[in-house]
Order: C-alpha cells, then structure tokens, then sequence
C-alpha cells in the first residue's frame, strides 16, 4: 500500500497577490477581447454613476414628462 503525502507549502500575503496578479495578467494577455470588454463596462458603469449623482442633484422630472419626450412629444 502506498501512502500520500501532499506537501504543502505557505505562501505569504505578498506572494499570493504577485501570484495573482501573474495569473490575472497571463489571462487577459490570452483574451483580451475579454479585457477590452471589462473595461468598457466599467467606464460604462462609472458614466452611470455620474449621471445618477447628476440627477439626484438636478431638477425632479414627472414620469410622464420623460415618456413624452421619449415618445417625441413636447
């Protein structure tokens, strides 16, 4: 019978995030239509951000203002 015996090494906090960011940068070199993708969606995300403040700060708008002028009315 033969036993296993699994080696288990510790890494420390500073290894594990150049290990990650390694691995991280490995994959996005691979993809990235994926990177350009991610990062799209951040600027997108952080363009909403801006609006919502935007208009938290702005002028209150009835609903039906906004749907007459998304439906073309005045």
């Amino acid at each position: 019978m033969v036993e296993e015996t699994s080696m288990q090494l510790p890494l420390d906090e500073n290894r594990m995030k150049e290990l990650f960011k390694d691995a991280l940068g490995e994959f996005f070199d691979e993809r990235r239509d994926l990177l350009r993708e991610v990062v799209s969606e951040v600027i997108e995300d952080v363009g909403l951000v801006h609006a919502i403040k935007e208009g938290e700060a702005g002028v209150t708008v009835s609903r039906n203002e906004i749907f007459n002028l998304l439906e073309g009315g005045a």
